[in-house]
């Protein structure tokens, strides 16, 4: 392998980028060993969380997290219907993105099949991902927190670093460390990888059908892996991917083929697309009626916003008492950041009800806030990443403003109110859902956040005229992105 380090897109790296590809990989490969000889026998079995809802089955090592699965547990693969969602755990973004294709794949008929290479602790795969997403969720608090950081290390390294092909050449050939656990997967079934390492993995492992489903707004040479067929939710990012645009300085790059990328809308789960009218149609409703507003507030999985969070929940207090504002608060997994917002704002312990760990409490509630008024500070925290992740999608539904970064929940068909980003490239999901009307600028510190939350409040044009434009971006198509990934994985199997 390693030549897909040496060339990308018919550019050719230098000899001191392929070297230092390779010594990244070395350098790995002495951390963590080398399992490229290592037969992983593997297993599929229903997902306990989200099987029922999306239809879901996990692939897993067997011999491993499943002893414990009776034989009748365990599943074929459907090579007729089956489709691999390729995935990894680095914030919630890329999960999120995979239960979209996920829902989607599940909704027109087919059987999607869960792959978190970093679920494989075992692996030598599993162990460069696991250190990868500490760092990268370490570099993502430290920047919400020091202003040096982020100006100096942080936003320049999200916004050009991971821009530049010399980034790809090495990712490239780290990702050859990820494919033993392709071994025992049927080459035939077509894969949709929400990471580019799983993608790279599996076109260097010989999978025949993979596709790329790249996240964000800013296109990066981070997110390519030559080989698979790359999908983008914007049209800009098809122009800038399509034509490596500053991936190597002022350079300009021979482009990707046209046939390597394809622009398709933004990677939304079924159920919310297929709710869309009904959902904007109530949001106005409730501000015909001056029916308190509902925030949801989510954290990201790097869990770097509580600062923002308890800014917000401060200033909200009074107008929740006053029965004016329901505040949604889901910590994702990080029950420590609930834990230091309610020692910082003691007096909101008398607004909040609590729905932790209880999935079938949590989706009552869900269920009930859609039908009734529901009023106070409800908090959402669940252990488990699944839950963690789908909590927001639940929520989503019954809100009528999602305050968030500007990270793949911007190109959710929700309301949206974006607070600071974490890293340079967010910043253009902000961009381009402000342009489609669908949410606000990206608010970039505490006083113009809540500026813009009084705004919501004051001014019922800005909900209403955003609800307008959801549901004529529906019209046009721009929540399709799930759909049609599907469709193109499957249209090259066929």
């Amino acid at each position: 392998m390693g030549k897909r380090s040496e060339v990308v897109f018919g550019n050719r790296m230098s000899s001191q980028v392929v070297k230092k590809a390779e010594n990244s990989k070395e350098r790995f490969v002495k951390r963590f060993g080398d399992d490229s000889d290592v037969d992983y026998p593997l297993a599929v079995v229903k997902n306990p969380y989200i099987g029922d809802t999306l239809g879901v089955s996990n692939i897993v090592i067997d011999g491993g997290v499943c002893d414990d699965i009776p034989d009748g547990g365990r599943e074929e693969f459907d090579r007729d219907k089956g489709i691999i969602v390729g995935n990894i755990r680095m914030g919630f973004g890329h999960y999120r993105i995979s239960m979209a294709i996920a829902s989607a794949a599940n909704h027109l008929g087919y059987k999607p099949y869960w792959m978190d290479l970093n679920s494989y602790s075992e692996t030598t795969g599993g162990k460069v991902i696991e250190a990868q997403n500490k760092l990268y969720s370490m570099g993502s608090r430290i920047s919400g927190k020091s202003k040096v950081f982020n100006k100096a290390v942080w936003e320049p390294m999200n916004y050009e670093g991971f821009r530049k092909l010399s980034y790809n050449a090495s990712d490239q050939m780290n990702a050859e460390l990820m494919t033993p656990v392709f071994r025992n997967v049927p080459k035939d079934i077509p894969l949709v990888a929400t990471h580019v390492w799983p993608a790279q993995a599996a076109v260097h492992a010989g999978m025949k059908h993979v596709v790329n489903a790249i996240p964000d707004n800013w296109p990066m040479a981070l997110h390519l892996a030559e080989g698979s067929l790359h999908t983008v939710q914007t049209r800009s990012a098809y122009l800038g991917y399509r034509t490596l645009n500053g991936m190597q300085g002022d350079e300009v790059l021979k482009p990707m083929p046209g046939d390597s990328i394809r622009y398709v809308g933004h990677y939304i789960d079924h159920e919310l697309v297929a709710a869309i009218e009904e959902d904007c149609d109530r949001r106005i409703e409730r501000r015909k009626k001056k029916a308190p507003m509902r925030f949801l507030l989510t954290i990201g999985g790097a869990g770097a916003q509580k600062d923002i969070f308890a800014a917000i929940i401060r200033t909200a207090l009074a107008s929740v008492k006053k029965g004016n504002m329901v505040l949604y608060v889901n910590v994702g997994d990080y029950m420590n950041v609930w834990e230091e917002l309610v020692r910082e704002i003691p007096a909101m312990e008398s607004l909040v009800t609590t729905h932790f760990d209880d999935w079938s409490d949590t989706t009552a509630f869900a269920d009930k806030a859609l039908k009734e008024e529901v009023y106070g500070i409800h908090a959402f925290c669940h252990e488990n990443i699944y839950e963690a992740v789908y909590c927001t999608n639940l929520l989503m539904r019954s809100c009528d403003v999602l305050i968030t970064k500007p990270s793949e929940l911007a190109f959710y068909p929700v309301p949206k109110l974006f607070i600071k980003r974490v890293g340079g490239h967010e910043q253009w999901g902000a961009i381009h859902s402000a342009e489609i009307g669908d949410g606000t600028l990206e608010c970039r510190d505490i006083p113009h956040t809540l500026q813009m939350m009084k705004l919501f409040m004051q001014d019922d044009s800005i909900l209403t005229d955003m609800c307008e434009n959801i549901k004529r971006n529906k019209l046009d198509g721009i929540y399709d992105g799930a759909y049609e990934v599907v469709k193109l994985t499957m249209d090259m199997k066929n």
